[in-house]
């Protein structure tokens, strides 16, 4: 995948895309800037943070969804409407999370269990 191109996120449990344009933080630097200096996540818009087993949202503008996931894309941790200056500590099993506009877990019906499936968008 090239660093310009973005992915779709889909709760395979339900069938819904959860996010329409995923993009990857996978290096240090990415990873640690995250949504930093945004001042906010348009809905459909997300950031995959990997490997990543906790946030905090210290500096943020905005409130945001988080999922957790493992290895295999396992929902491990859900949270919506985390408020800016918080911070979620790492769950077991956690490889990577996925930073979603807030309100997007209410309307996606996503929760613990279930499979988070990241395809190159089309």
């Amino acid at each position: 995948m090239k660093r310009d191109e973005h992915l779709v996120a889909r709760d395979l449990d339900t069938g819904l895309v959860v996010a329409s344009r995923v993009t990857v933080a996978t290096r240090r630097i990415e990873r640690a800037v995250g949504l930093l200096g945004r001042s906010h996540l348009p809905a459909g818009e997300a950031l995959w943070i990997a490997p990543c087993h906790g946030v905090h949202t210290w500096f943020m503008r905005f409130p945001i969804d988080i999922i957790a996931m493992d290895s295999d894309g396992v929902v491990v941790d859900a949270v919506s409407v985390l408020k800016p200056w918080r911070m979620r500590l790492p769950k077991p099993g956690a490889y990577s999370v996925l930073e979603l506009a807030a309100g997007t877990l209410a309307s996606a019906s996503t929760s613990i269990g279930h499979r988070i499936q990241m395809r190159p968008a089309e």
